[in-house]
């Protein structure tokens, strides 16, 4: 039987830990369950143990690395199946933070190809809304010798090499890997990363648990994959540019804002697939010829690849990220 491309939501997948919050559930408007600290919704993954499922229309139930089997090509564009086949390269996520997260850095590919068999991680992040005070890690402050930040390390005063920024509503981050990072609290995110989930902890302010053991800290390896070119990584946004913004530029992806407010044509690249966020409002989306599907705020739709152009109709701000 052969299944027409369409625009495909995916389940959700809520992550509960101690830094999250509520604010989630808030956002897109589901109920979570009188859980009070969700802090990650995992909107499209292809990560190993960790993949998304198509929500809902003919091929509901079905698991992204299945959706993208059957389909190939015209699903994810002939690049991205040629160099990754039927795992998706990136993750889509969102984050509410209630405590300060850790003081984080990524590795890029070849280090995390040596170590851990598997794609390094560059990421960035949309600021959603952010409480009075919140504030965001993004990179260095200054330029660093090696043995100046490890001796910062090692004397846990690693914060005050690394640039913070006091964030607001519709901020953007660029964060390479090798970017020193940290997400504080009071911040709700969308986050567009690699499909990889290592993370070396620098710094966890010496925080203990219920049982009073510390978290494992990656120093080593941190130090290692700390890129010391990656400074204020604060991205100083450009006007709008025919209704979109360009946010993001990178070999991993793409990011725009798009702003919608009547009927508009969101930038389709040919033979990639493209991935909306839906941040606030709700609009009418047609692709090609298609009938229309209503994408509405804290929604996350996969545009196939083959779909030569899309249009929407309504009022709405959207991320729009070709992958």
């Amino acid at each position: 039987m052969t299944h027409k491309l369409q625009p495909y939501r995916f389940v959700p997948q809520f992550k509960h830990v101690i830094w999250g919050g509520t604010r989630i559930g808030t956002f897109k408007g589901v109920d979570l369950g009188g859980h009070t600290h969700v802090g990650e919704s995992w909107e499209l993954s292809g990560l190993p143990g960790r993949e998304s499922v198509v929500a809902d229309g003919a091929e509901a139930g079905m698991p992204l690395p299945q959706l993208i089997a059957r389909h190939g090509a015209a699903l994810v564009g002939t690049r991205v199946f040629a160099k990754h086949g039927t795992r998706f390269p990136l993750i889509f996520k969102l984050l509410d933070a209630t405590r300060d997260l850790s003081v984080q850095v990524h590795p890029g590919d070849a280090m995390a190809r040596r170590l851990h068999d598997c794609a390094g991680k560059s990421e960035m992040w949309y600021v959603i809304d952010a409480e009075p005070g919140a504030r965001i890690g993004a990179g260095l402050n200054a330029a660093y010798s090696a043995a100046e930040i490890a001796g910062m390390v090692s004397q846990h005063r690693v914060m005050e090499a690394m640039a913070m920024f006091d964030a607001h509503v519709g901020d953007v981050f660029d964060l390479p890997a090798g970017s020193i990072h940290m997400l504080g609290a009071g911040n709700l995110v969308a986050e567009v990363q690699q499909a990889s989930d290592i993370t070396y902890r620098i710094w966890d302010y010496d925080r203990v648990d219920a049982d009073g053991a510390k978290r494992e800290l990656h120093i080593e390896r941190a130090l290692e994959a700390i890129d010391r070119n990656m400074v204020h990584r604060k991205v100083s946004v450009e006007p709008h540019h025919e209704g979109e913004t360009p946010l993001v530029e990178r070999a991993e992806f793409t990011v725009r804002l798009c702003d919608i407010d009547g009927t508009a044509m969101p930038h389709k690249a040919d033979d990639e697939c493209h991935v909306l966020m839906c941040l606030a409002g709700e609009a009418a989306l047609r692709l090609d010829d298609g009938e229309p599907t209503m994408v509405r705020r804290g929604e996350t739709i996969l545009i196939p690849a083959a779909c030569r152009a899309i249009s929407m109709s309504g009022k709405a701000q959207l991320l729009n990220v070709t992958v």
